[in-house]
């Protein structure tokens, strides 16, 4: 928990990188936000010709004893029966993980059901499932560090150098909506939406709920605490699995709400982390847009999506995969024979050399207005 995670700015890589794709066969910022990506790669694995090798989807599930009160339109026994379909090969983030070469691995970090066992699955259950937050901490201090520890020892044992983050739990956008709300000091009415699909009254009433947990854990102020008091176990192993893929220097690709929740927690925790992430699109969700702009994080789609799984950051996983491509194997001007232009007409689509915007040029993620922002990734400082 203690390890920390060191800044890897690096000046002269990011020139290095700027360079080479200023000097490809094209008008100056004309690949816009994809070049930004690039280099936000290449920083993150630590070379100029960057190579994402062998993904690896972790989808955490878990149940949430708070969702005995109605915050989900789903009853708990929908998180064991996804997690069987994750595994059967028949939900979203199946499908397009097999579709783009995702390793995947589901973990049961607290679901309500005893699973056989079976590939693909890792049994990590802390307990089955986190207790009512409304009536005590979802999980206990001890609970919550064996969580953390579990994501942390099950990154380990992944091959490759870029983690894409999915989850599975009725009742975790509450839980989410509550460490927003805790940690960046918001209005959990302001933070809180329809998650599973509740119609107006139902999310009222969430929002009441989850007003009376908040006033209930008051003194839960430090990330832990806020994570202990609120749950879920699938979040606290996917903040361990992202602390580690961050010590290791790997590519993180941020889902939606819930895995922003983790990186959230793991931010305040160790805020280099940030650096390490690429953030797949800004949510349907209701808090989703707040808590990106809380992170001054810059989400590459922004598509209406809010199904979670990981599913927005599979779809997004090939504009990684052509970002680094592009930089690895396009030609410069030099060697393709190509001539450059002197002249510079900032905007102009057809001239042979265009100024390119800086790369920390972004859209507010709050605006909400489907515009995508410059790159998917959060602004640090250095």
């Amino acid at each position: 928990m203690n390890t920390n995670i060191p800044d890897i700015t690096q000046p002269e890589l990011a020139q290095t990188l700027q360079r080479a794709l200023d000097n490809k066969t094209k008008p100056l910022g004309s690949l816009g936000r994809i070049e930004a990506l690039a280099q936000r790669i290449g920083l993150i694995l630590g070379t100029a010709q960057p190579v994402l090798q062998s993904p690896q989807m972790l989808v955490c599930a878990g149940d949430h004893g708070l969702a005995a009160r109605g915050v989900s339109a789903y009853p708990s026994d929908v998180t064991w029966q996804m997690v069987e379909n994750f595994l059967a090969g028949g939900a979203a983030v199946s499908v397009l993980a097999r579709q783009h070469g995702i390793g995947l691995t589901v973990v049961d970090c607290g679901v309500k059901h005893d699973f056989a066992e079976q590939p693909g699955l890792l049994i990590r259950k802390v307990a089955h499932g986190t207790a009512d937050a409304l009536e005590g901490p979802a999980m206990s201090a001890s609970q919550c560090a064996q969580a953390i520890a579990n994501g942390r020892e099950v990154l380990k044992g992944l091959q490759g150098n870029a983690l894409l983050l999915g989850e599975m739990g009725i009742g975790n956008t509450s839980a989410a909506s509550m460490l927003l709300a805790r940690l960046a000091g918001l209005d959990v009415a302001e933070v809180t939406g329809a998650g599973t699909g509740l119609d107006a009254a139902a999310v009222q009433r969430k929002i009441g709920i989850l007003r009376e947990v908040l006033a209930r854990h008051a003194d839960a102020s430090t990330p832990l605490d806020a994570l202990a008091a609120f749950g879920g176990f699938e979040i606290a192993t996917l903040v361990g699995a992202v602390l580690q893929a961050a010590v290791e220097r790997r590519v993180i690709v941020v889902d939606g709400f819930i895995a922003t929740s983790a990186v959230m927690v793991a931010a305040h925790l160790q805020p280099h982390v940030l650096q390490r992430c690429v953030f797949a699109h800004r949510s349907g969700e209701r808090g989703h847009a707040l808590m990106l702009a809380h992170l001054k994080a810059e989400p590459l789609l922004d598509l209406g999506l809010r199904l979670g799984e990981g599913s927005g950051a599979a779809l997004a996983w090939p504009l990684l995969v052509s970002a680094c491509a592009l930089l690895r194997e396009m030609a410069s001007f030099e060697a393709a024979g190509v001539s450059r232009s002197e002249k510079i007409s900032v905007g102009a689509e057809h001239t042979n050399s265009v100024r390119a915007e800086p790369v920390e040029a972004h859209a507010s993620p709050s605006t909400g207005s489907g515009r995508t922002a410059v790159v998917g990734s959060a602004r640090t400082e250095g």
